[in-house]
């Protein structure tokens, strides 16, 4: 067999039969989520059906599912646009993220069971892995993993469901931020917070889990506002009491 040209080798992977829809999600989450497709930018479903050659109703389904995680928006002319970054809601956005957080990691101190302590432990050595091979989105990636893990320790789908989709929005701001910190000679990367997080979890100390948590979104938010500083504006305030 000929080996494959460069044309052929930039196209998406074919599907398995019938996931078509999932693996236009998948590409699309993929490309929004590292920055490779832009906030602001149109998705027009002929281009892209052309693109992963297949019908548009594969590709409005995946539309529908990445609009429904507030990845895209779908306009009333039925137009598509990657979600832009709305700067002027992050302190709305991290009040969430700083609530979600604490309470998420407060029931994993109280129901987690020794296997979830293991399986922290391994997303937490991922990010580890990630941040010394770089890669902001395997970086973005293996975070989530962590988070979720200690969000499902606690036993609450309601909670672990929100928590999931307010990470996945802040993703983007993570790529930004990674890139920040790792040319930065005052920040670094946040993976020695995480086992700290596991070591509480594990003595089930419910209060010293709710501080970690509080402590891991303001380093966050703290962070982001260097590095916004650094690259474009400074008024953004966080509503979360510093005094902790």
């Amino acid at each position: 067999m000929s080996a494959k040209t460069a044309a052929e080798a930039k196209q998406p992977a074919k599907p398995a039969k019938g996931g078509g829809g999932k693996h236009v999600y998948d590409v699309l989450k993929t490309e929004i989520l590292s920055l490779d497709l832009k906030p602001g930018v149109p998705l027009d479903e002929t281009s892209l059906a052309q693109r992963f050659t297949m019908s548009r109703a594969p590709i409005r389904e995946a539309l529908i599912r990445l609009s429904a995680e507030g990845l895209v928006e779908m306009l009333s002319n039925r137009s598509t646009l990657v979600s832009p970054v709305n700067l002027a809601d992050f302190p709305r956005y991290v009040e969430a993220l700083d609530l979600n957080q604490r309470i998420t990691m407060r029931l994993a101190a109280q129901h987690r069971q020794p296997a979830d302590i293991e399986r922290m432990r391994k997303k937490a050595a991922a990010f580890d892995v990630a941040c010394k091979n770089g890669g902001h989105l395997k970086m973005s990636a293996t975070n989530k993993d962590f988070h979720m893990a200690v969000a499902e320790a606690g036993r609450n789908p309601y909670f672990t469901r929100s928590y999931g989709m307010l990470l996945d929005e802040g993703r983007r701001i993570l790529h930004m931020l990674f890139d920040y910190i790792q040319e930065s000679t005052e920040d670094e990367l946040l993976g020695s917070e995480h086992h700290e997080m596991i070591d509480a979890i594990e003595a089930r100390d419910v209060e010293r889990a709710d501080a970690l948590a509080h402590a891991h979104t303001r380093g966050f938010h703290d962070r982001f506002r260097r590095f916004m500083g650094a690259n474009y504006i400074t008024d953004i305030e966080l509503q979360v009491d510093h005094s902790e």
